[in-house]
């Protein structure tokens, strides 16, 4: 793993596969360990340079004050396009899973000239707050569930990775798997304190994000190849936003994992690979 300067912001980025290779950036949800390694790994054996990165206030990325960021989603893609054009190589296949979802749609649509390629995975097209009236909402049982949980001591690294396991375990998803990853991201956070904690455990940042203007009646201005990739069972975005963005974003096409929740599971993982493959 490595920092690289995006328009004078440093992001945190690991890179699988060869330098040479079509590069598919991968924008995290928030930090880069949204992306199973073995996707990675998948994208890899393709033939394709597979990058993820941590957004900001996460990971290895800038880090300044996430209980109020001074940045907008705007911002943030504009950061994915810089960083596709730092690594080099040409117009990049962007994929953004969760809030790195809606990043990716508001960067195709700003800088299109910078990216060949789309894959949205378990997000949707309005941000933050309540959805429009066509979209499904959070499951209200799930989220009262996960609300009334006690926060962790953010200090206690074992006591962090069972708090993503437990809220794993309400949202359908796998719990041995998000305890492992909760660890490695605990090892990656600078520093224990609450707000930094919930930015890279949580993504909780994104809910103080300025996100306007809206984007989604820009849908169908998505020129590139796009897949959609969503969970049946994802209580937080439930799929009817997958179905969304894959009606409004002309040709995409809609892949729905059966046996998924709100994480790509191990099971999941070559489909979801071979699928990407197939955009470029």
């Amino acid at each position: 793993m490595t920092t690289v300067d995006a328009g004078g912001i440093a992001l945190g980025v690991e890179s699988f596969g060869d330098l040479g290779a079509p590069l598919v950036l991968l924008a995290g949800g928030p930090t880069m360990l949204s992306w199973p390694d073995a996707l990675c790994e998948r994208l890899a054996a393709g033939g394709r340079r597979a990058v993820r990165y941590d957004l900001r206030d996460s990971g290895e990325s800038t880090t300044v004050d996430p209980g109020a960021p001074g940045y907008t989603l705007r911002d943030l893609a504009a950061d994915a396009a810089a960083l596709a054009e730092a690594l080099g190589g040409g117009p990049a296949h962007l994929a953004g899973i969760g809030v790195g979802g809606m990043v990716a749609q508001v960067a195709v649509l700003d800088r299109p000239d910078v990216f060949s390629a789309l894959t949205l995975v378990g997000t949707r097209a309005v941000a933050p707050g309540p959805p429009d009236d066509d979209l499904p909402d959070h499951d209200r049982a799930t989220m009262k569930r996960l609300f009334a949980r006690r926060m962790p001591d953010w200090s206690d690294r074992g006591a962090v990775a069972e708090f993503a396991a437990a809220g794993a375990e309400i949202r359908g998803d796998d719990p041995a798997a998000a305890r492992a990853t909760a660890a490695r991201v605990w090892d990656r956070t600078p520093g224990t304190a609450a707000p930094v904690q919930t930015a890279n455990q949580l993504g909780a940042v994104f809910s103080r994000l300025d996100c306007a203007p809206r984007w989604r009646e820009r849908l169908p201005a998505i020129a590139v190849p796009t897949l959609v990739v969503h969970g049946r069972r994802d209580p937080f975005f439930p799929v009817g936003n997958g179905e969304a963005l894959a009606r409004e974003i002309p040709g995409a096409r809609l892949l729905v994992l059966a046996e998924a929740a709100t994480a790509i599971p191990d099971a999941a993982v070559g489909e979801v690979a071979g699928a990407m493959l197939t955009l470029g």
